[in-house]
């Protein structure tokens, strides 16, 4: 059986398997191009002084470049240009979608960006972030709700801002641990790629996905334990807002609360830590959105004594078995989800290991 027929098989390929030469070829030059802009981001942030200072809420014990997300971004955005320009697959259905992403997150790419060099206040951020999940809206990327009132409109807005939003901070939030978002933005990536591939009218979620897993797999060999580089807020921003996005894109239609179960889970980790944290700052009377402090989940783990590495891996295992099961609720197939498994723990395995392997030789 060669490489086409097993796709069709699995349900997720044309017969010519051009669509997803276009995929695989989109996610491997996202890949490649953030694995090699991360050495040249680094060397040029530390000579003009884009890094993070060690404080008592870090954990890195001297100056981190956090200009990571402008190489994520980068490879994000070579990879959909080039598959754009050599259009393998018909974009004219799916180019004003994958417009309407990119350019919400480059909104917030730069934002980040200024926050994380000269700072600016929680309520900017939160007004740039609603204008952008505004954007989508406009653009009928949406939560789409259909109780039969005659507030679904607004209740569309509300949702789709509420989601857009808070998914796009949960991953700002919950960026504090080496490797830990690349993973957890990978794994999520992949496993919604899984999903929105079985659907035709998902194609611009696809490649989006397909460019943004690349990107996050290239940042990953970097930013695992020892970190070299952070992505920042840039690029927190960047993942949260895509993620959010593609997660909705596509016909999304809420007509009870338990609609909205499958996609949550997808993000469901970033989800949770966010939630305690918010509700834990505001019983101690803290402001949640301007206050850091060291109570996320990672947090925890790192305090019963668990290494950043073994913190992030049950992490990453956490968010696996939560896509593992958005995958299942969304009705895929046993073989798909062992497919899409097997394929993130391969690709994971070998980004991190020669990092492991090289750490160890540098204590020998």
């Amino acid at each position: 059986m060669n490489i086409y027929s097993f796709l069709k098989a699995l349900g997720i390929a044309d017969p010519s398997g051009s669509g997803w030469l276009a995929v695989v070829f989109t996610f491997l030059l996202g890949w490649v191009v953030t694995w090699r802009l991360i050495p040249i981001v680094r060397k040029f942030a530390l000579r003009v002084g884009w890094a993070d200072q060690p404080n008592a809420r870090r954990l890195n014990r001297e100056p981190l470049p956090n200009a990571g997300g402008l190489a994520i971004y980068a490879g994000v955005i070579a990879a959909l240009v080039l598959a754009s320009l050599l259009r393998p697959i018909e974009l004219q259905n799916v180019l004003a979608q994958v417009l309407t992403i990119l350019l919400g997150a480059s909104m917030l790419v730069l934002v980040g960006f200024i926050d994380d060099q000269y700072g600016l206040p929680p309520s900017v951020r939160l007004l740039v972030q609603t204008l952008t999940a505004l954007l989508l809206v406009a653009n009928r990327i949406s939560i789409h709700v259909t109780f039969g009132t005659p507030i679904d409109s607004l209740l569309t807005i509300l949702l789709t801002v509420l989601w857009v939003v808070g998914i796009t901070n949960a991953i700002n939030f919950m960026d504090g641990m080496d490797g830990l978002v690349g993973g957890v933005g990978f794994i999520t990536a992949m496993s919604l790629l899984a999903v929105s591939a079985q659907f035709p009218n998902r194609a611009a979620a696809t490649l989006v996905l397909a460019a943004l897993g690349g990107g996050a797999l290239g940042f990953l060999h970097h930013n695992f334990h020892p970190s070299r580089i952070i992505m920042g807020d840039a690029g927190a921003y960047f993942f949260g807002y895509v993620l959010a996005a593609t997660s909705i894109l596509g016909k999304l239609q809420v007509n009870t609360v338990f609609s909205l179960v499958p996609t949550v889970l997808f993000l469901l980790l970033p989800v949770l830590d966010t939630t305690q944290v918010v509700v834990r700052r505001l019983l101690a009377g803290k402001n949640p959105m301007s206050t850091p402090g060291k109570d996320h989940l990672h947090h925890r783990l790192l305090a019963w004594g668990l290494s950043q590495r073994h913190a992030a891996l049950i992490l990453w295992g956490i968010t696996l078995l939560c896509n593992w099961l958005a995958m299942r609720i969304q009705g895929m197939s046993l073989l798909v989800m062992l497919a899409t498994t097997v394929g993130i723990v391969i690709l994971l395995g070998f980004t991190v290991w020669p990092r492991i392997k090289a750490t160890e030789k540098v204590r020998e």
